[in-house]
């Protein structure tokens, strides 16, 4: 099992964007240090919630103060990006990270329909754009002649994409997805995924629905059993030396988390935006018991193991949630590196 950081850092106003991208940044080197596999990069705009709003442009910044460590979008929001322009600055990162980048998309948030105004795109447009492009950026890095593509929103011709990508044939694409219509279609097409927080329970049910559709599909073992490997799950997580130590720092940070996602979305989508998703918001799984890993690296380890028994191929996990200290989300990283995955990886 893999592990690593997503750095997804709140900030509650503009006198608070400086430290919170620093400090991020800063995040991304001690990962390495502390021996993570991977760091995750996400997207949101205008509302704080992803302080440093740019995934390329942060991803370059890290790139260039790390050497080992993967780096990871979880997940570029692909209605927002023109794909063309997107395969050149990922075939750049590709090249100045040796290799070190792996590409996940999604079609964008189903919550923040601001943001879609912000750049112009219709809501009801978003994952008609994600499927095209995902057809955009593979042919465009693999395509070694001229590439026309003529599509619903897309008509394109052009050489073949200059910087050439570092990765043979290209990094490493995957979708992100949060309903079990998506995963079945990324099962009967044979390609991995990352998937957005659930309960535990329904993490296992659909990983196994993934394994049995791959079968009644007609894949081979060794692909599922690869794709496996590749599949990642988003947690928000925070460790402390004791169950109650942790619950006392974990649970008012992952209230202010919510509260200021909630707060944002109440002030920037309109009446009838919230309204159209007012159910939606009240799955369970946006819960504290659903939707973050506390307690002793005991009690991590256990819940971990539970989802590593199930197949998953590695964990994106949030540690600095919400108004989380610098102090305690450094000791929570460090307990989990020192303490969590030794035991996870010990024992079969």
């Amino acid at each position: 099992m893999k592990f690593g950081n997503f750095l997804f850092p709140q900030s509650n106003g503009p006198l608070d964007d400086y430290r919170a991208v620093t400090e991020a940044l800063h995040e991304s080197i001690l990962s390495e240090e502390l021996g993570y596999d991977e760091i995750w990069i996400g997207e949101h705009h205008l509302d704080g919630a992803c302080a440093y709003v740019d995934p390329i442009a942060f991803a370059g910044t890290v790139i260039g103060s790390t050497s080992r460590i993967r780096i990871g979008f979880s997940a570029i929001q692909m209605a927002l990006h023109h794909p063309t322009r997107l395969a050149e600055q990922i075939s750049l990162l590709d090249n100045l990270s040796r290799g070190r980048v792996t590409v996940g998309i999604g079609r964008g948030t189903a919550f923040n329909f601001y943001e879609y105004r912000a750049y112009g795109v219709p809501f009801s447009e978003a994952q008609d754009r994600l499927v095209e492009s995902e057809k955009i950026l593979t042919s465009s890095w693999t395509t070694k002649s001229f590439f026309k593509h003529k599509g619903k929103h897309f008509d394109l011709e052009m050489p073949p994409i200059r910087p050439a990508v570092y990765t043979t044939p290209h990094p490493p694409l995957i979708r992100a997805l949060a309903t079990e219509e998506t995963l079945t279609l990324m099962a009967k097409e044979g390609r991995p995924f990352m998937m957005v927080v659930q309960s535990d329970e329904e993490t296992i049910r659909l990983f196994h629905k993934y394994k049995e559709c791959m079968r009644n599909t007609g894949y081979e073992e060794d692909l599922i059993k690869k794709n496996l490997s590749q599949t990642r799950v988003w947690r928000n997580i925070v460790v402390a030396k004791t169950d109650e130590e942790a619950a006392k720092r974990a649970l008012p940070a992952f209230d202010d988390y919510t509260q200021h996602i909630k707060k944002t979305r109440e002030v920037l989508n309109t009446t009838e935006e919230l309204a159209s998703v007012k159910k939606n918001l009240q799955n369970p799984r946006f819960s504290s018991r659903h939707n973050i890993i506390y307690g002793s690296p005991a009690t991590v380890s256990k819940r971990i193991m539970q989802l590593r028994d199930a197949g998953i191929g590695g964990l994106i996990l949030h540690f600095r949630v919400g108004t989380l200290s610098k102090e305690h989300n450094e000791e929570s990283l460090t307990l989990f590196s020192s303490e969590v995955i030794p035991e996870v990886r010990q024992y079969p």
